[in-house]
């Protein structure tokens, strides 16, 4: 499974037509044709029935490539701040990897954690633990969650979490999210490419927001694509911020700067890996060994095990994982005293003030 998703994650990563030749680039150009085919009827069945609405304002978070974008943090940034802007906000997930698809489950009620994440989710737990104050709920009905948090908590602001592609619920802005230094991949869909959607679907964005922006040349072709591309659309610039690293078996919380000259075993299971080890490296930590999962892997007794080994034959000072890795773990592997986790928030650059002024201009406008 893991060299499968080698394979295809290769062919994702390059530019458009850069792809190896490969014996398996029928087989995936095949697979991705018949889901492209599917998409067209979905969107087909779709087309003139009306949406279901919500009462108050909806905002979706969403990406039209598979994972990595960060979307996570970002409904984390935009929940806190249409709370502190006096709103009553709830998140609405649909909770990959969860075990009832069809239920819907209360993961917060703002007040406590009333579900793990082998109900809900890794994504909504870890939302739910980060936003103390704003109900989680999970659903694959949106409006059946937004109609539950509007009843029993009065919400007035709904953010769906990963809400791109949930076309049968009205929403007031999408914004959704891209990678700055690699927004399409190949370009190509699923499972050939990254793309859930083809490029041309971001017509149906309000604005965009690159993540991961570091300035550097192929960050800002990014923009200049989307600009040339989308020009009636704005595009916002953010970044991945490293915020604390956490031993919660030793109940030690430190800055980021703790990582520096530490020698550290990491390992991560999320959609980009390799982002997750470039972050540990830019704050200086000595990586001594790095092992990349395929996103939402399922962690097993074997794999911690291992890197256990690797930690104490390298004489590492800790093993490093991602926050959301941590809680997918079971209580047995997450009590080894030396595992850490890296939390990690999203701020907005160069142009906070007009990227928050923008939303809350949307949110006058749909009053009128």
């Amino acid at each position: 499974m893991e060299r499968w998703h080698d394979i295809v994650r290769d062919r994702w990563d390059r530019k458009p037509g850069g792809e190896a030749p490969s014996p398996f680039n029928p087989i995936l150009g095949l697979f991705s044709s018949l889901y492209g085919l599917g998409l067209r009827l979905r969107f087909y069945a779709h087309k003139g029935v009306k949406k279901q609405s919500l009462p108050g304002f909806v905002l979706s978070v969403g990406n039209l490539t598979v994972g990595g974008t960060g979307k996570t943090p970002a409904t984390c940034m935009l929940a806190r701040w249409a709370s502190e802007e006096g709103h009553l906000v709830t998140v609405l997930s649909r909770g990959y990897g969860r075990g009832n698809q069809n239920k819907t489950i209360e993961v917060s009620d703002g007040k406590e954690i009333l579900a793990g994440p082998d109900k809900t989710g890794d994504e909504p737990f870890l939302l739910a633990k980060n936003l103390p104050g704003i109900p989680v709920i999970v659903s694959k009905k949106r409006y059946k969650a937004g109609l539950l948090a509007h009843d029993k908590y009065h919400c007035d602001f709904y953010i769906l979490d990963d809400g791109f592609q949930h076309v049968v619920l009205e929403r007031n802005l999408d914004l959704v999210l891209m990678d700055a230094s690699n927004p399409f991949g190949n370009e190509r869909l699923l499972p050939y490419g990254p793309l859930r959607e083809p490029v041309e679907h971001l017509n149906r964005a309000d604005a965009f927001l690159l993540t991961r922006f570091s300035g550097e040349s192929s960050a800002r072709k990014s923009v200049a694509h989307l600009k040339k591309r989308f020009p009636a659309k704005p595009v916002f610039w953010s970044d991945h911020i490293p915020e604390s690293v956490v031993l919660p078996n030793k109940n030690e919380l430190h800055g980021a700067d703790f990582l520096k000259g530490k020698r550290v075993v990491a390992f991560a299971g999320i959609a980009s890996p390799e982002s997750f080890r470039n972050t540990i490296i830019s704050l200086g930590a000595e990586l001594v060994f790095f092992k990349g999962f395929g996103d939402h892997y399922n962690f097993k007794t074997f794999d911690i095990l291992k890197l256990i080994t690797q930690k104490e034959s390298l004489k590492a000072d800790f093993m490093l994982t991602t926050e959301k890795d941590w809680f997918r773990m079971t209580d047995a592997l997450s009590e080894y005293p030396d595992l850490a986790y890296l939390t990690i928030k999203m701020g907005m650059l160069y142009e906070e003030d007009k990227f928050f002024q923008w939303i809350r201009e949307k949110i006058e406008s749909s009053k009128q």
